[in-house]
């Protein structure tokens, strides 16, 4: 007989942390709302005698991200500034950490490596707006899985 996923199991998206490592420095991005990081394999069209179908290999990956924050902080304003100003860029890690503790599926933690904003909002105003945000989005070079789920126990 097949188990099922207990409701208790799912994570909820509140229960967690996120870092951003700048220049060595470890800044708590507890101003975040949302943040969804992927990856998208890049793959090239592979044709090949006696089979009439394309087939296809991958040959890379690229990353991206995004970020929706509550209006909050200069930081990634003043970066934008130093690049405008400077033409210095900045490249930083961001760690995230799922860890629900009702659930029994355990702890995750992944870091983007090598991210880079694309874009920044630099001044903002909403009179229909109870609460300010700005979103963010970046790419990232690398990754890393620190620590990975365990399988949930399922209900009978």
């Amino acid at each position: 007989m097949a188990g099922f996923l207990k409701a208790i199991d799912t994570i909820s998206g509140q229960e967690g942390r996120a870092f951003a490592t700048i220049n060595g420095r470890n800044e708590e991005l507890f101003y975040i709302q949302t943040l969804e990081a992927t990856v998208d394999k890049q793959k090239a069209e592979i044709k090949t005698l006696g089979r009439r179908g394309v087939q296809h290999k991958a040959t890379g990956w690229t990353g991206s991200g995004s970020m929706t924050i509550y209006y909050v902080t200069s930081l990634f304003r003043q970066m934008m500034y130093d690049y405008i100003k400077t033409g210095k860029d900045v490249y930083f890690d961001i760690t995230i950490t799922n860890e629900d503790p009702s659930s029994s599926i355990g702890t995750q933690t992944v870091t983007m490596k090598g991210c880079n904003l694309d874009s920044v909002v630099m001044a903002s105003l909403d009179t229909e707006s109870e609460a300010l945000t700005e979103d963010l989005d970046f790419t990232f070079d690398d990754v890393d899985l620190g620590q990975s789920f365990v399988a949930p126990v399922l209900g009978n």
